[in-house]
């Protein structure tokens, strides 16, 4: 298992639910922290909270629904002179529950897109070259299980569009030490997930982060974080090792 002590980790959708409860997980753990919101004011609360904790943090703000704004905080983050090891694409939007699925609107499908598929697209672009010229990275893609609902037919697609790039992308970085995979909450009742939902956010920690601390260079996984629940972080690793293959037939 590896260590993330000092090291800088950007984590997207960090103001509340599981990236809230992320981000306090990791600054636990000794990891530094840019910290993601659509405006910087959501962000203070956590913040303080991890700062408190002894590890550094720094704020950034952007609408991932547009990508001039994603951009921007990029070179934002690079003009820090940080060394991102680590990214936690979390963010994530649910626009709508359509019963009449047969008039869903193009905009369910173009907005779920851009901020569930496209902008962590261009984050992992952009911190991946960096991460394999040094030998060393994690990424962690946010996905979900969500299967065969058309009432939910955007958010879906962009999910299942998300998988098909971390996957592509683990097959070029697979056997290094730079590891991309997929991770999954689980359905809880956050603000995406509704009151209703079966499982509390907290079930979702240590899963949703094990990935980060795997170190068998595997990449492309499903590392589904209900599978996890009630585990320490050093069983979940060993746990995720063990049971969760590639994909890549090797």
């Amino acid at each position: 298992m590896i260590s993330v002590q000092g090291k800088w980790a950007l984590l997207t959708g960090a103001s509340r639910g599981i990236g809230y409860l992320t981000a306090k997980f990791m600054a636990e753990q000794g990891c530094n922290l840019i910290l993601h919101s659509r405006k910087k004011e959501h962000c203070e609360k956590v913040y303080q909270e991890v700062t408190a904790l002894g590890v550094e943090a720094r704020i950034v703000a952007a609408d991932l629904c547009d990508p001039d704004q994603v951009q921007r905080m990029l070179k934002e983050i690079d003009d820090m002179h940080l060394q991102v090891d680590i990214v936690l694409n979390n963010a994530g939007v649910q626009i709508a529950y359509r019963t009449d699925y047969m008039n869903t609107p193009v905009s369910d499908y173009t907005n779920s897109f851009m901020i569930n598929t496209i902008s962590p697209a261009m984050i992992c672009y952009h911190f991946l070259p960096g991460m394999i010229e040094r030998g060393f990275g994690r990424i962690l893609n946010t996905t979900s299980g969500i299967r065969y609902d058309t009432q939910q037919a955007g958010y879906s697609a962009s999910k299942a569009a998300l998988d098909k790039i971390t996957i592509d992308l683990g097959s070029k970085v697979e056997g290094t030490n730079v590891m991309i995979n997929l991770t999954d909450p689980g359905w809880c009742r956050t603000d995406l997930g509704g009151p209703h939902a079966p499982n509390a956010p907290e079930s979702a920690i240590p899963g949703i982060v094990a990935g980060v601390f795997m170190n068998d260079q595997k990449s492309g996984r499903y590392l589904n974080a209900p599978h996890f629940t009630g585990m320490t972080l050093q069983e979940a690793v060993a746990y995720g090792e063990t049971y969760f293959d590639s994909p890549y037939g090797n």
